[in-house]
């Protein structure tokens, strides 16, 4: 099977869905002339033309607002944020009018459309270019939030955001883009809202999403020369939440530790840990364990950036400590 990079299958997923349905489209900085900010629309210009892959002012709220529109009136439009720190700019238009207009009109307007972006720290860009709002954006109802973690999903998952009634949050990594992976040339869409078990095991699951898988299977690698066999879990969307998986598998290994990059307070993480000890507290051996982001605004300096993020060795503690609890 080939392997492409992350922004390639992106493209593809973009491309097909532009095909298949004349309603998609794409808007967003720089997605036509300059061919995508990651290069994700190259090419696409030149084959669909400029109504349909839309450059726009630096102005992430008045084009997230016509998109919204669009939206309304039957099309499927896809904007592109070229980075969700600036989402905060057009967060207004998402939350206020696109998650909740189904609901405010009765079930008479429905708003299919998708914000797609990249999310997380990318090396040293500062406080206000590394955030992670995936919490953020999880806690509003009327919302999908997936957050893939490798090109074969990605592109799988964004086909099924593009053709899903409700507004979807696809959360991406500037890390990631050059990523390659095994990607089927065939057709196939992944459902929001499945968790994928990577790997299974029978002392420790290991929950995380997006480029934290990373980390994730460096940290297992470790973990099996230690001699703990560690299962796996790939969240893939954090709303919905596909809480049953865990608990499946905690069912088997009676601990959990949870990955994930954003701050702790209020993250995807604490709402698990709420859930575990709701639906599967019997079952656990040891009290769940979190590994996040430091709590503080990402510093600049390299070894700062290091200590701050979730890194291999802080999961091969978090895991050491519950499972010789």
């Amino acid at each position: 099977m080939r392997s492409i990079q992350f922004r390639e299958a992106l493209r593809e997923a973009l491309t097909e869905e532009m095909r298949r349905d004349e309603r998609v489209f794409l808007i967003g900085e720089e997605v036509a002339e300059y061919n995508g900010a990651y290069k994700v629309s190259q090419g696409m210009l030149d084959e669909f033309g400029a109504k349909r892959v839309i450059d726009t002012p630096i102005a992430e709220l008045g084009f997230a607002g016509i998109a919204v529109g669009a939206a309304m009136n039957g099309l499927r439009p896809v904007v592109e944020f070229m980075t969700f720190n600036f989402s905060l700019v057009a967060i207004d238009q998402v939350i206020n009018s696109a998650a909740k207009m189904n609901s405010m009109s009765g079930g008479h307007f429905t708003c299919p459309m998708v914000f797609r972006g990249p999310t997380g720290s990318a090396g040293q860009l500062g406080a206000q270019h590394s955030q992670n709002f995936e919490n953020w954006y999880a806690n509003t109802p009327g919302l999908k939030v997936v957050v893939p973690s490798n090109p074969y999903d990605a592109k799988g998952l964004l086909k099924s955001s593009i053709r899903d009634n409700d507004p979807v949050i696809f959360m991406e990594s500037e890390q990631m883009y050059g990523l390659k992976w095994e990607v089927p040339e065939e057709e196939y869409l992944i459902p929001i809202g499945q968790a994928h078990v990577v790997k299974e095991g029978s002392d420790v699951t290991i929950v995380s999403f997006g480029k934290m898988m990373r980390v994730v299977e460096e940290a297992e690698k470790a973990l099996t020369e230690s001699g703990v066999n560690a299962e796996i879990i790939d969240l893939r969307t954090v709303r919905p939440l596909d809480i049953q998986t865990i608990v499946n598998s905690i069912r088997k290994t009676n601990r959990l530790v949870v990955v994930e990059e954003a701050w702790p307070l209020a993250s995807i993480s604490s709402e698990i840990a709420y859930q575990v000890q709701k639906y599967a507290f019997d079952y656990l051996d040891a009290p769940v364990s979190r590994v996040t982001s430091r709590d503080t605004p990402l510093p600049y300096a390299p070894t700062l950036v290091e200590a701050y993020l979730p890194s291999v060795q802080r999961i091969v503690d978090a895991v050491k400590a519950v499972t010789y609890a």
